[in-house]
């Protein structure tokens, strides 16, 4: 072998390479896909200045003026009117269940004392959990209050056409008083970090017993494939809610970060979220031909559940393709039960949509990881 740098030594093992590359064609397709996904998301459904946000209406005063602000409000492109309630609590139950993200309440005498220049109140309750899906929004509604009743207020109501507008807007940022994004990440970061850690645990769980040798004790053992399945999730069931205690501490103490909800409801529901991330994992691991693949197809699931659940960018923001995609994933379910239950303090019936899609999806995941490991042992 000679001693000078040869270019034709060189071309041969860079052809090696792409040999080896394209057989593996799980690291060949990341290669591409991963680029191409971040691409996409990032470009089509990343947006933070969400539009059209659902918005709820409770009218006592079913006026001319009320509807000429109601429809100054839609056509701003911030509000879409989804709901008229008929009753106060009707109206608070929708914010809390977060059917809807802002609630006007219009007084029974608006109109009346608009007309008499007693400056009447109107508010606009905010579901801040979330500033910055909310912000944007109420500066535009403070904007357009000034001008919104100008087609209406003519002739002798003229005078009322000034510089302020002739009533009061009072703006409640529900759940979140101060905007602060401790309140929304936070809470958050737990669906987050159960996220990663449980699918990347449980996707090396059965792809290390292969590259050690040790499958065949697996294999020769008088267990079911749901017994194995199980003993390899509970362990990293209880390091979830280890996990899971040291982020609430944190969150309470070093954040402070309220928690009015029922901190045993939230221990329930996080069983299943949890389960489902490692059943998930799990099949995973019965794909995968070796650690490394694992754990790249951890990383494609964890990537569109951090952009597409509504963690890093307001999740109304996105275009409504990305919002299903992101009702799939079982992170955007949970950031909704966590914030819900912490900042809310949401019940069991207001998060009960949230709570069947996690049965749902566990299910799903848990029958293929099933009929995957069977295919497996065979």
């Amino acid at each position: 072998m000679g001693d000078r740098f040869n270019f034709a030594r060189l071309g041969a093992l860079m052809r090696k390479e792409f040999i080896q590359m394209r057989r593996d064609r799980l690291t060949f397709a990341m290669m591409l896909g991963v680029p191409i996904l971040q691409l996409l998301l990032f470009g089509y459904a990343i947006n933070s200045d969400p539009k059209h946000l659902p918005a709820a209406v409770f009218d006592q005063d079913q006026s001319t003026f009320t509807r000429s602000f109601l429809a100054a409000l839609e056509n701003s492109d911030y509000f879409q009117i989804v709901k008229r309630a008929e009753t106060a609590a009707e109206a608070e139950s929708l914010l809390s269940r977060g059917d809807v993200q802002f609630v006007i309440e219009i007084p029974p005498n608006f109109s009346r004392d608009l007309i008499r220049g007693a400056m009447p109140a109107l508010l606009l309750d905010a579901d801040a959990t979330d500033p910055a899906a909310t912000g944007n929004a109420i500066a535009a509604v403070n904007i357009l209050a000034g001008r919104a009743l100008n087609h209406d207020l003519t002739g002798p109501l003229a005078t009322l056409r000034q510089s302020n507008p002739p009533f009061q807007l009072v703006t409640h940022q529900r759940y979140n008083p101060e905007g602060r994004t401790q309140y929304n990440i936070v809470p958050g970061i737990l669906g987050v970090i159960l996220t990663l850690t449980m699918v990347m645990f449980t996707a090396l769980a059965v792809t290390r017993e292969i590259e050690r040798g040790t499958m065949e004790n697996l294999l020769t053992m008088p267990a079911r494939p749901l017994e194995v399945m199980m003993g390899k999730i509970f362990p990293y069931i209880v390091v979830g809610y280890i996990q899971t205690a040291l982020i609430l501490a944190a969150a309470r103490w070093l954040f402070d970060v309220p928690m009015v909800g029922s901190l045993t409801l939230l221990s329930t529901v996080l069983l299943l979220f949890v389960a489902a991330n490692l059943a998930v994992g799990f099949t995973f691991s019965t794909l995968a031909r070796n650690q490394l693949q694992a754990v790249q197809m951890a990383v494609f699931f964890f990537l569109p559940s951090i952009l597409l659940s509504g963690f890093m960018f307001p999740f109304r923001g996105m275009p409504v393709w990305a919002q299903w995609i992101g009702e799939i994933l079982p992170l955007t379910h949970f950031l909704r039960i966590t914030r819900g239950v912490l900042l809310k303090g949401n019940g069991a019936g207001d998060i009960a949509m949230d709570v069947g899609a996690l049965a749902i999806f566990f299910i799903a995941a848990t029958v293929l990881a099933l009929n995957r490991y069977r295919q497996t042992l065979d």
